[in-house]
């Protein structure tokens, strides 16, 4: 075998290698990523909900619920539950925030130092519509909806216990969409305009903290005095 054939073998060897590494980190990436996308989706489910039993008053049907409004609309594989529901609560859009980004990945935690891969964090859009017959009153729960959010966008797992220890904080924001957006946001989804209002949620951090190293922090610096003598005679 000569030289240039060696390379041509090194080199398939190494995009093989490449090619099953991100067959193996991927989903493990996916798995973070849903996991925690879902568990903050449902906090806001429920606290939605918690919002609107203070408000209506208690019911047997959540007043809210995590669905695809597109299958609800026309129809296409949804429960009872997602039908009945009057507030549909639907992930659009998961933007990277590299802004917020920390690329070292070094962090600092009491007196300690964390080193791991740099923490993922991302930004959700979250859509809520209302899907009811009654025009007024689809009107009237996405006011409520509004309202809900302006009393209390801010949530931390210190202040909610149902949040998720792992996610840091949460805050909603309402985004605002041009005609030409709204349309073709809901072009996308293939159904016909509801009353809705879009949230941006920021900011989820995803992280395996498994993979994580720790250290002490540096205190003191000691020097050899051999070595600071030779330094002074230089």
């Amino acid at each position: 075998m000569n030289i240039e054939e060696f390379n041509l073998n090194s080199k398939a060897l190494f995009f093989e290698f490449i090619r099953c590494l991100v067959s193996i980190i991927t989903p493990i990436i996916f798995y973070f990523l849903s996991t925690m996308i879902n568990k903050a989706l449902s906090f806001i489910e429920d606290q939605t909900n918690l919002y609107f039993q203070g408000l209506l008053g208690p019911s047997t049907q959540k007043y809210a619920v995590l669905g695809n409004i597109a299958k609800i609309v026309d129809g296409t594989e949804t429960t009872e539950e997602e039908e009945s529901s009057g507030v549909v609560i639907t992930l659009v859009n998961i933007e990277e925030d590299r802004i917020s980004k920390n690329p070292d990945g070094i962090y600092r935690q009491g007196d300690r130092v964390i080193k791991s891969n740099p923490k993922i964090l991302v930004n959700l859009y979250v859509l809520f519509s209302v899907n009811l017959s009654t025009y007024t009153t689809a009107l009237s729960r996405i006011s409520n909806v509004i309202q809900c959010f302006q009393s209390t966008n801010f949530f931390t797992s210190a202040e909610f216990p149902t949040l998720d220890e792992n996610i840091e904080k949460l805050h909603l924001e309402l985004y605002t969409m041009n005609f030409e957006q709204i349309n073709h946001l809901w072009s996308t989804l293939g159904g016909k305009y509801l009353p809705s209002v879009l949230y941006k949620m920021k900011l989820i951090t995803i992280a395996d903290e498994e993979k994580t190293h720790e250290g002490s922090l540096i205190t003191e610096i000691q020097m050899q005095k051999s070595a600071i003598a030779g330094v002074l005679k230089t």
